[in-house]
């Protein structure tokens, strides 16, 4: 590997060709958007695939294959979220450069692809599923540390926002896509698909070349200066005057404890604000997964859908969180994350509870079939554009809290920690993808799918609140609150 980055001249004091394009704003956001993309893609293009593996190729009984499908699915989530957490000590150890680890962790993708491809035991498939979640795990913490110090904490809202767009084309067309070549050409054209798109990955990573690291070249003062007037503050660029009241209020105590100091981070976890934003993280995933969970299954009972049928649903879905992801990042940045948190979870409040009207007989008996699609179908495309506000907020806030903290406490930090940031909240993400399906699949089953939403919006309705609470702080509540606390 180290001999692929010489050759590329990466490890030379000559600046390598094409470095303006490869250091350009917009490729390394591109390049991050595609690994994940890519992440998800194939996530997606196996699930509908895995039910006929195990029957036709492992050969297990019809009995079995549900619950060895969920198990798979649950090694992934656990993968993730074992791997997110170490991703981020990894990448501030490999802090001059996290190109390396970016590219290891496709490296883990496409050997999890082939294991997929060529598998023939359950044993096999788990291994695989493993390095996949492991991989996306990677991916999302290294990718969004290089994020950060490429676009600056206040463009971050806007950049998060159209990445979450693009990638949920990923999770709206992967599963519909992997039926179909399933379906036309069989296991060929699946994995020789996620294969092409692991390579393409594989070539947008190797070119890539990270701010810092282009700044060691002569051509470092160009490149700073251009992407047509954005501002491109880094990790070094401060983002609240240099002041000693905003210094005071977020001066921490040097840790004594190894582990405090090995992640200084740990100690962040304090901060009110760090953790509504953690939360966020989770609820936004605890949702998705939720819909995940539920959607197919009223599209089966309500209105006899298959499962391509079913994955169309999907289409209102996130159809509206990819229009709408970019233009709420651009308001989280311009506004606020505060006023867009408590915006996207009290929206969601009574677009979940109408989601009742789908399963409801005194409604759905004086529709017809193409009315009653159309009202579900109206009201998940609602329930799209809540989530699409919710995008962006958590991880602007996170970003923006820990940045204060990393200028007031560089003695306690080798480090700006994002990437330690963002491997807890990878973690997070992944564990609400987890939750989610788990506790609407029982609450559905339990109290029915009207009231399963009806608490799910009420979890929206305390998130809202928690959030006009501890979300944004501005800076005179905070030492307000630290006086207090003296």
């Amino acid at each position: 590997m180290s001999t692929t980055f010489k050759n590329m001249g990466l490890s030379s004091s000559k600046p390598p060709r094409g470095l303006k394009w490869r250091s350009n704003t917009y490729f390394i956001v591109f390049t991050v958007g595609m690994g994940a993309f890519t992440d998800l893609f194939l996530y997606g293009l196996i699930v509908p695939v895995l039910p006929f593996m195990l029957k036709e190729r492992v050969n297990l009984p019809d009995s079995q294959i549900q619950s060895t499908v969920s198990n798979l699915l649950a090694v992934y989530a656990a993968a993730s979220v074992a791997a997110s957490p170490v991703a981020g000590i990894l990448a501030d150890k490999f802090s001059n450069s996290r190109q390396l680890p970016f590219v290891l962790g496709l490296v883990m993708l496409l050997f999890a692809t082939v294991l997929l491809a060529v598998g023939q035991s359950v044993a096999m498939l788990a291994l695989a599923r493993f390095l996949q979640g492991a991989s996306g795990g990677v991916v999302w913490t290294i990718g969004l540390a290089i994020i950060i110090e490429t676009v600056g904490q206040e463009n971050l809202g806007k950049t998060m926002g159209t990445i979450f767009s693009f990638i949920s084309v990923a999770g709206l067309f992967s599963p519909l896509l992997g039926g179909l070549l399933y379906a036309s050409v069989g296991y060929k054209g699946v994995f020789g698909l996620g294969i092409a798109l692991v390579g393409i990955d594989f070539i947008l990573r190797l070119l890539m070349v990270e701010k810092k690291t282009a700044a060691r070249y002569d051509e470092a003062p160009l490149l700073r200066a251009e992407t047509d007037g954005t501002t491109e503050d880094t990790e070094q660029t401060p983002l609240l005057p240099n002041t000693s009241t905003a210094h005071e209020r977020y001066r921490l105590t040097k840790p004594k404890n190894r582990i405090m100091r090995a992640l200084p981070i740990l100690l962040l976890l304090r901060d009110p604000g760090l953790l509504t934003a953690i939360w966020i993280s989770f609820m936004q995933a605890f949702l998705l997964g939720s819909f995940d969970a539920t959607v197919p299954l009223v599209a089966s009972e309500q209105f006899g859908f298959n499962s391509l049928k079913a994955g169309l649903l999907f289409l209102p879905l996130g159809g509206a969180d990819f229009l709408f992801g970019p233009v709420f990042g651009w308001c989280v940045d311009r506004y606020g994350t505060k006023l867009f948190s408590v915006i996207g979870f009290v929206a969601l409040i009574p677009t979940l509870v109408l989601l009742r009207l789908s399963t409801d007989a005194s409604v759905t008996d004086k529709l017809d079939d193409a009315r009653h699609i159309a009202l579900y179908a109206g009201v998940l495309a609602a329930n799209g554009v809540g989530l699409a506000v919710i995008n962006s907020p958590s991880i602007v806030e996170a970003g923006n809290i820990v940045e204060k903290y990393w200028q007031a406490n560089k003695d306690v930090f080798e480090q700006a920690p994002y990437a330690q940031l963002y491997g807890i909240s990878s973690m997070v993400f992944s564990g609400g993808l987890t939750i989610g399906p788990l506790v609407a699949g029982y609450l559905r089953e339990t109290i029915g799918y009207g009231n399963m939403n009806a608490v799910l919006a009420g979890i929206c309705g305390l998130t809202a609140i928690v959030s006009a609470i501890f979300m944004g702080r501005k800076e005179e509540d905070l030492n307000d609150q630290a006086d207090v606390d003296h």
